[in-house]
């Protein structure tokens, strides 16, 4: 029979039993929060104000990405597989801007031209007149001299801006449109404006032709 442990010297003697640390604890911490635990309500709340914005992200993409197409651009409208319809543009501004391009190196920005070369456009009959003879110049050029105002203009040709063979400017039906309706509503002229469908007609019953000269211009309604 084994003899019992002898007791470490180094080790004392408990002076309370487990029970009567337990009951002490008890009355100690009676009526009190266990701020040992660091229960806090902060971390729940972030936890649904995260998981709100996320399902939101998620909702927000699915119905306006458009799934991430290039061809949808308006985040307002949801993905249609339907045809697009493209917004047409003023005709005075795109006039404006297609004015700027190439004609105001001529006719100036105040349209007056240069003396002897190139013929005014403000208060021009060319301009203010018939609108077959504008749109023709406009098309396929004009060359040899011309008179705006009684005076005689000609040291330089005009070039053709429709879609013709030859042609370096190209311009649609709409861009020519455009930049007569501009010219004749600018700088005091007050002539009508002129629409893509008439610049259209007259380019199919013209065809592809050279530049016009004046004498034929003036055979023109």
């Amino acid at each position: 029979m084994s003899s019992p442990s002898p007791v470490d010297p180094r080790v004392e003697k408990t002076a309370l039993t487990d029970e009567g640390l337990i009951s002490v604890h008890d009355n100690v911490a009676a009526g009190k929060s266990d701020a040992g635990g660091h229960y806090r309500m902060l971390p729940l709340v972030l936890l649904f104000v995260f998981s709100g914005l996320i399902i939101f992200a998620v909702t927000y993409l699915n119905r306006y990405s458009g799934h991430f197409r290039g061809n949808i651009f308006d985040e307002r409208q949801l993905p249609s597989n339907g045809p697009v319809v493209v917004a047409k543009a003023d005709p005075l501004v795109l006039g404006k801007k297609q004015y700027g391009l190439a004609c105001v190196t001529c006719h100036m920005p105040n349209g007056l031209g240069l003396p002897g070369i190139y013929p005014p456009l403000a208060g021009s009959e060319w301009v203010a007149g018939s609108d077959e003879r504008l749109i023709r110049i406009v098309l396929h050029g004009l060359k040899g001299p011309v008179t705006v105002k009684g005076i005689v203009y000609g040291t330089a040709a005009m070039p053709a801006f429709g879609q013709v063979p030859g042609s370096g400017y190209n311009w649609s039906d709409e861009k020519i449109a455009a930049v007569l309706t501009y010219i004749r509503q600018e700088w005091g002229n007050t002539a009508a404006p002129i629409s893509t469908e008439r610049v259209a007609e007259l380019r199919a019953k013209a065809g592809s032709r050279k530049e016009w000269v004046e004498a034929e211009l003036r055979q023109l309604p």
